[in-house]
């Protein structure tokens, strides 16, 4: 394909905004910059209109309920015809599914879908079919971690690709540490700060996280923690961060539009989970000098490299958690020491190197 044929249709049918959400806006919003012809497609009413309107870039909204809903696919192909559309970009599993029925209403589109989780495609018959589907010319993974889980899973290398997702390295940078941001929950201006940013949901595996800040609370007076997200998880796991006793030691915030002012005020940060697919969260605290404490769950170890820019535990090891916690916030020179390596750890992560790949990939 030649660049002045390309014409891109981003899809992604989410309400809410998390990380692949931010991934998708950034590949848009990057690709407008540089004079592609580019569009999204998102549901009406969802944070990723929202931010497309408030950005003015272009956008158009199509009412998609489910994976199956063929209105909306026949919509969407229409739309594709009307409007000369070369590739679709499925950003979603679900969006993935209406783009094999707009390829099959003979929508004239290249399509290719992100894979951003490090879950078998074999649980379903649904996913099996649409991941090893001919109309899909390419499986963007954000990991090599998530590669392999495909390539097990028994669908072509050939079809398959790694791009790294891309962060904004000077996201944050504009914002300065601010005491009070953390005061006002009750933290003491002198305290460590362990903090994370990830939704309140299964993978994000926070029993594990709240019983690792157990024992870190019971060992030491000067540690906090701050937990910034919201999910469908939010009331168990506030019980259970009560059964554990652990009072304003470990502060939810829920779902926050901005959460620069409180990154700024972590001195560690933790992914517990037990699977992701790469955390982009992980990579904006690398970006702001923020050493961090992981699992080794799905492409955590690829950002996170042990002993240079952080710690790797073994997942759902609560125990090793904590300790790879109390290690960096006992020890200052070590913490010194993977902050500095924390930036220039990332610099391959940067939104321009996804862009040009995504670009590349497009034009093969």
């Amino acid at each position: 394909m030649e660049n002045d044929e390309l014409k891109v249709l981003h899809v992604d049918d989410a309400i809410d905004w998390r990380g692949g959400q931010q991934q998708a806006f950034y590949l848009f919003s990057e690709m407008q910059k540089r004079g592609y012809k580019t569009e999204m497609l998102c549901q009406p009413g969802s944070l990723l209109e929202e931010r497309c309107r408030k950005n003015n870039l272009p956008l158009h909204t199509v009412r998609m309920r489910n994976e199956l809903d063929f209105i909306a696919a026949w919509k969407i192909a229409r739309y594709c015809k009307k409007h000369g559309f070369t590739v679709f970009h499925a950003h979603t599993a679900h969006a993935l599914s209406l783009g094999i029925m707009v390829k099959m209403l003979n929508a004239p589109i290249t399509l290719f879908a992100s894979r951003r989780v490090d879950f078998s495609t074999r649980k379903t018959a649904m996913s099996v079919w649409k991941y090893n589907n001919r109309h899909l010319k390419k499986i963007i993974c954000i990991s090599n971690e998530i590669k392999n889980v495909l390539i097990n899973d028994g669908i072509n290398a050939d079809k398959l690709t790694t791009i790294y997702d891309g962060i904004d390295l000077k996201k944050f940078h504009h914002f300065n540490r601010d005491e009070t941001v953390c005061t006002q929950w009750g933290i003491p201006q002198n305290h460590f700060i362990v903090g994370t940013v990830a939704a309140l949901v299964g993978h994000k595996d926070y029993p594990n996280f709240l019983e690792a800040a157990k024992i870190v609370k019971d060992s030491n007076k000067n540690i906090s923690f701050i937990a910034v997200g919201g999910g469908k998880d939010e009331h168990k796991l506030r019980q259970l961060a009560a059964k554990l006793e652990l009072g304003n030691r470990f502060i939810f915030t829920g779902f926050q539009k901005n959460v620069g002012p409180i990154f700024r005020c972590f001195d560690l940060f933790v992914a517990a989970s037990n699977k992701e697919g790469l955390g982009t969260s992980v990579l904006d605290a690398l970006a702001l000098a923020i050493p961090v404490v992981s699992t080794d769950a799905g492409g955590l170890p690829e950002a996170v490299q042990h002993n240079y820019n952080g710690l790797v535990v073994p997942k759902k090891n609560y125990k090793a958690l904590a300790a790879a916690i109390l290690t960096i916030a006992t020890q200052p020179d070590l913490h010194a020491k993977f902050s500095k390596f924390a930036l220039p750890s990332v610099e391959k992560f940067a939104i321009h190197v996804m862009v040009d790949k995504t670009i590349e990939l497009y034009l093969q």
